[in-house]
């Protein structure tokens, strides 16, 4: 075998294989090509009016383009969920499924796009470069702090909605998760204490919407311990984390972050101790996010907890970001194509904790396949798009 020629320890012939074969998402027409006349129509000579039109109004190209219908899925492949920094390649399976979940959920034409890595403003400009074919950015998997920068300055470049959803998707969620469960216990989200175990994409995202929806006791940890002011070897991001966060000056591990806590959410991966979970004040709420194996495992995790959420689909109050990301778009592409605001995020954090009629410990999130999630969500965010 030649040092070109790759090895494979995997079974093509496995389901999996099998249903991703020839790829996920196809291009179809949406006008009929049938003689001559829908080809004058559709082509040359009828699309010359069309684009003399649009070139002196750019607006129309809403009307009369696929544009405000179509969001562009864009990675760089460095921090593809559960599996790292495989490249763009690899992470296109990735993108096409995250482009069926915009179609059949919000109605939302979603092209992948896999661009090899760089820096970032070198992303930014790539990005940049094509957005005129698209009504919108959908960030994935792209690895942190790059992505922080990464979407505020094509947020500061483009008109265009930009969205990293590993970050806000997943804020979105845990936040509509969190509103329900304290409906659950009649507690108030002023009088909680929580810890952040994570402080990459989703860890900031999720303490900076939480903190937005009226939480103002949050711990953040990393890999290290305690994030604070105490640091002196913090990266940028965990340096405003330091500043907006820990109130009252914790120092040490995630366990002495624990003692006492009402929430705990983790968004990092790596396994908590139960005596650390023990810990916790009486009954507490423990969203143990990462894939495929929670920080904490469920059957743990209930002989403490009064509710349990995890990111797995086989246990109850699943996490999923499905929820949230296609009626983001759909809203934010139906108001016009405006940028998605902090005032959006809780709309739809709360338009999807209220399509929960009766919520209970086993139920704070609605099924992903509940009827009506995007369209609410997306009726939330165009009503706050003014």
């Amino acid at each position: 075998m030649s040092a070109s020629e790759p090895t494979t320890t995997f079974d093509l012939t496995a389901p999996q294989f099998v249903a991703h074969e020839g790829g996920k998402v196809e291009v179809r027409a949406t006008k009929p090509l049938r003689d001559e006349d829908d080809l004058s129509l559709l082509y040359t000579p009828g699309v010359a009016d069309v684009c003399l039109a649009i070139e002196q109004d750019p607006a129309l190209s809403r009307a009369y383009t696929a544009r405000n219908n179509t969001v562009a899925v864009v990675t760089d492949g460095t921090a593809v969920l559960g599996l790292g920094d495989i490249g763009p390649l690899a992470a296109m399976p990735v993108m096409e499924g995250k482009a069926v979940l915009f179609k059949h959920f919000g109605g939302v034409d979603a092209i992948p796009v896999c661009l090899e890595s760089g820096s970032v403003d070198e992303l930014v400009d790539a990005i940049a470069r094509m957005a005129p074919s698209f009504g919108g950015i959908n960030l994935e998997d792209i690895s942190a702090p790059r992505c922080f920068d990464l979407e505020r300055k094509l947020r500061e470049r483009l008109e265009i909605p930009v969205f990293h959803d590993d970050q806000h998707g997943t804020a979105i969620v845990v936040l509509a998760g969190l509103i329900n469960a304290c409906r659950v216990l009649d507690r108030q989200m002023a009088s909680l204490s929580v810890v952040v175990s994570g402080a990459g994409a989703a860890g900031v995202a999720v303490t900076q919407l939480l903190q937005l929806a009226g939480v103002t006791d949050v711990v953040v940890c990393d890999s290290r311990g305690i994030i604070g002011k105490h640091r002196n070897d913090l990266v940028a991001h965990k340096e405003m984390l330091a500043a907006t966060t820990n109130v009252s000056g914790k120092t040490g591990t995630i366990g002495d972050a624990l003692k006492g806590a009402d929430v705990y959410i983790g968004v990092s991966g790596g396994n908590v101790p139960e005596e650390q979970i023990a810990a916790m004040a009486e009954g507490p709420m423990i969203f143990a996010l990462a894939n495929p194996t929670p920080e904490v495992h469920p059957d743990i995790a209930r002989k403490y907890a009064s509710i349990v959420a995890t990111g797995r689909s086989d246990f109850p109050n699943q996490i999923n970001n499905v929820l949230a990301f296609p009626g983001i778009f759909r809203g934010a592409l139906d108001a016009g194509g405006v940028q998605i605001s902090e005032e959006m995020k809780l709309a739809a954090a709360r338009a999807i904790a209220d399509l929960v009629e009766d919520p209970t410990p086993e139920c704070i999130v609605p099924p992903v396949f509940q009827e009506g999630v995007a369209d609410a969500v997306a009726a939330a965010v165009a009503a706050h798009a003014g």
